[in-house]
């Protein structure tokens, strides 16, 4: 288990620099906000957010193509990701308003192999022509290498998400 937490840690410390956006970490919980605005209405964030798939870098994904990820958006729905020979749930749907809140249950990537509650939100609100987002990602509980250890990374991969996000939502149809 220490080798696959250890694996797990080397991956995400790849993903690069860790955003300025975490909030608060200890060994116990850490709390990660991303704030942007996107040149889109609420409803197409909304419906983009929605679609890992669009947006979701390959680069931090178990099968290594984005495709493969699919979120079904009603409570207790799905954010899972289709394997070779198996599939992994990444969370479960908590609550959902189209263009306004969707939310997830789910401890992402390293967070898996702990006992951790994690909860990640995206909020939308209407800013001029477009949505300003923010997305929060609290989580709490014991992980083996420490939250403290795991907060940075984790944050930088929600960070590496944000431009994708952006694109795939300001993207004409």
């Amino acid at each position: 288990m220490r080798a696959l937490v250890a694996a797990a840690l080397a991956t995400t410390l790849a993903a690069g620099p860790a955003a300025a956006e975490l909030d608060q970490s200890d060994a116990t919980a850490f709390v990660s906000t991303h704030k942007l605005v996107i040149a889109a209405p609420p409803e197409k964030v909304w419906d983009t957010i929605a679609r890992p798939s669009l947006w979701w870098s390959k680069d931090h994904t178990y099968s290594g193509d984005s495709a493969n990820i699919s979120w079904d958006t009603r409570p207790g729905g799905c954010w899972c990701e289709k394997l070779d020979g198996g599939a992994v749930e990444h969370g479960r749907t908590l609550y959902a308003v189209r263009g306004k809140t969707l939310r997830l249950s789910g401890a992402f990537g390293p967070l898996q192999s702990g006992a951790v509650t994690a909860t990640m939100t995206f909020a939308l609100k209407p800013e001029g022509q477009g949505t300003a987002l923010t997305v929060t990602y609290v989580v709490g509980g014991f992980h083996p290498a420490g939250l403290a250890t795991l907060a940075a990374p984790v944050d930088g991969v929600i960070a590496a998400q944000m431009p994708g996000l952006k694109a795939a939502a300001e993207r004409a149809e």
